[in-house]
């Protein structure tokens, strides 16, 4: 009843969107006449395949050079500073302000550079993309005119992708994104409610960053915090659906288990720290209620686990019962939370598909798959989140695949390793999936639905975690450099 809870909620979203949203989005005019000095920010660590076109796409804004200023804030230990440097150089050979910046130490991971960054920074408004984000040249003029509101303190872009059609995972995770931009990030921006930064291809308001406290480092979801703490200090968010930003998706299963447990960790630690402020701030209910809901989705994960297991000893300790009552309540509350999801990603589908939008439904019982999949290790990152245990910002790896993919990938050190975790998916999975044959041949009762569901889902997330793993290949979590000194070294040779 949990998940058939939030499966609700995110159907109500899918029919607000149909209803109030789908075709009522403006886009507003150009404002040439308003052009306010911008600092693009380029946080990255370790991304020698990626940062040199990144730091490239950003020289090539359309805007007065004289106004734009490029801040590379580089934490690499790897050869990408060289390609970093390289690209600096030739920003500056073009009359591009670009600075290269290096700390002696990652305390603070990507919060930590992004505030040692604004402290330098020229700009009175801050653009931020990640090292795979590749940012079309009139981004800025399209975005800044919205700024003329001195109460708009964020601007977000809808991300795009560059590697959608690589393999099923990226065309799952493709349509995982569109739904929550175009349904959940058009819904809330359109009704007044809360939604956040994404960390990435979307410009702030300086003054926005620093009235709300600035970067803080506590949590590993460093621009939901911010978003909610500037939102909460009465600065208004504004969400572009029209304007994309393309980036490369993870072609890894360990690289997207890895990132959805730091987004699941660093949203609990988030909804710890912020629900509190939110139950006492002066704010109108339906801000609130939907604030819960967002800040609390990743408590879906314990709740598929707990049903798991919960099913599995109900198979088999009543298989000898007549169970029709639990198989009906069973099959109707995973019929009806299937169904919500499928409703929402057929929203998403429908909008961002095309004329054959419909072909991109089949992606939605592989969407299904990687959330039962996942939902042990996303438990777990839940408990983190909840009890405050600090863990290393692990980042995911990124490779500069075109549309199509290549191979290439899976020759490269930055390479996940199959955990531990893997082998305990497919242990689970085939365990729920051996009760559930026993009930079959014992008694000749059917299993529950999601014993079915979460035994194949677990299976299938291990199984090509396995498959994908590379030899030798270990995962080597960075220090957080709590002891060391934040400092910055300036390049500008």
């Amino acid at each position: 009843m949990v998940l058939a809870s939030y499966g609700l909620h995110r159907l109500l979203l899918a029919v607000r969107y149909v209803r109030r949203v789908r075709g009522r989005q403006t886009v507003p005019a150009r404002e040439p006449d308003f052009l306010p000095s911008v600092t693009v920010q380029i946080p990255l660590y370790n991304e020698r395949y990626v940062a040199e076109r990144a730091i490239l796409a950003s020289g090539k804004l359309d805007y007065p050079k004289d106004l734009l200023e490029v801040q590379v804030l580089d934490d690499s230990t790897d050869d990408t500073s060289q390609a970093v440097a390289r690209a600096v150089s030739q920003l500056r050979a073009k009359g591009v302000q670009a600075v290269h910046l290096r700390r002696t130490s990652r305390v603070g991971y990507k919060a930590g550079a992004l505030a040692a960054g604004t402290e330098q920074a020229r700009g009175e408004f801050l653009a931020i993309f990640d090292a795979d984000f590749v940012p079309t040249p009139d981004f800025l003029r399209r975005v800044v005119g919205e700024f003329r509101d001195p109460t708009v303190g964020m601007v977000q872009a809808r991300w795009g992708h560059l590697n959608a059609e690589s393999s099923l995972l990226t065309r799952a995770q493709a349509l995982q994104l569109d739904a929550h931009f175009t349904v959940e990030h058009g819904v809330r921006a359109a009704a007044g409610w809360f939604f956040n930064f994404n960390g990435t291809a979307g410009v702030w308001r300086r003054q926005a960053i620093e009235s709300a406290g600035g970067w803080h480092t506590d949590t590993l979801t460093e621009d939901l915090d911010l978003s909610y703490r500037a939102q909460l200090a009465g600065w208004r968010f504004v969400y572009r659906d029209d304007l994309e930003v393309p980036a490369e998706l993870p072609v890894e299963v360990a690289a997207y288990r890895t990132q959805q447990q730091r987004w699941a960790q660093g949203g609990i630690q988030t909804a710890c720290k912020i629900l509190p402020t939110l139950a006492r701030a002066q704010i109108p209910t339906s801000i609130r209620r939907e604030a819960f809901w967002h800040l609390t989705a990743h408590f879906t994960y314990p709740a598929m686990v707990l049903l798991a297991m919960v099913g599995l000893a109900a198979g088999w300790v009543l298989g000898p019962l007549h169970r029709s009552w639990l198989l009906a309540a069973d099959g109707a509350l995973l019929t009806f939370a299937l169904a919500a999801l499928t409703v929402f990603y057929g929203v998403a589908a429908w909008v961002r598909g095309g004329p054959r939008w419909w072909r991109r439904l089949a992606t939605v019982p592989v969407i299904l798959v990687l959330g039962v999949g996942i939902a042990l290790g996303q438990a777990a990152a839940v408990y983190r989140g909840l009890t405050r245990k600090s863990t290393p910002f692990l980042r995911t790896p990124k490779y500069r695949l075109g549309q199509e993919g290549d191979g290439s990938w899976r020759l490269t050190p930055y390479r996940l390793a199959a955990s531990k975790k893997a082998l305990a998916e497919c242990t689970v999975g085939l365990t729920v999936l051996a009760v559930a044959a026993h009930v079959l041949l014992s008694y000749g009762t059917s299993p529950t639905g999601s014993a079915l569901v979460f035994g194949l889902g677990f299976t299938a997330v291990g199984v090509a975690a396995l498959v994908q793993r590379r030899p030798g290949a270990r995962t080597t979590a960075p220090r957080s450099g709590r002891r060391s000194r934040l400092a910055l070294t300036h390049s500008r040779e």
